[in-house]
């Protein structure tokens, strides 16, 4: 049996992360998943939350948005509207962006404003639970 699979992780903004990984736990709708190598075949919808992986027996944690995640044997492939390392998330800011979406939930907007603020919430969040757990 392999002892690692493939991992990528693609954003709006390109490729955020290619290579070898031990394992990989993604929050995924139905609930958190840990993938290993040999994983059965899956796609799965990813929500907002933490992505932690483990590479050379050290883990790394990961701020990622919503996206969907394609699962085979040999590999993940992930593709997200936002992925932060927990290292470089900026807690002042986020915290900063979270207060004005919050604030913005109490204004009289649009059906479709109101999902791109949620959306923004829901991102902010997730950045937030992940850098104060891991302190980065």
């Amino acid at each position: 049996m392999a002892s690692t699979i493939k991992l990528e992780i693609a954003t709006p903004e390109g490729t955020f992360y290619r290579g070898d990984v031990e394992w990989v736990i993604l929050q995924s709708a139905a609930g958190q998943i840990t993938i290993l190598p040999q994983h059965i075949r899956l796609i799965t919808q990813l929500v907002p939350g933490e992505m932690t992986l483990r590479k050379g027996g050290a883990e790394q944690y990961l701020a990622v948005g919503e996206g969907l995640a394609d699962v085979t044997g040999e590999r993940v492939a992930v593709v997200t509207d936002m992925a932060i390392d927990a290292a470089k998330i900026d807690e002042a800011r986020i915290e900063e962006a979270r207060q004005r979406a919050a604030a913005r939930l109490n204004e009289k907007i649009s059906a479709e404003e109101l999902a791109s603020v949620n959306a923004s919430l829901a991102r902010s969040l997730a950045q937030l639970n992940v850098k104060r757990r891991h302190h980065g």
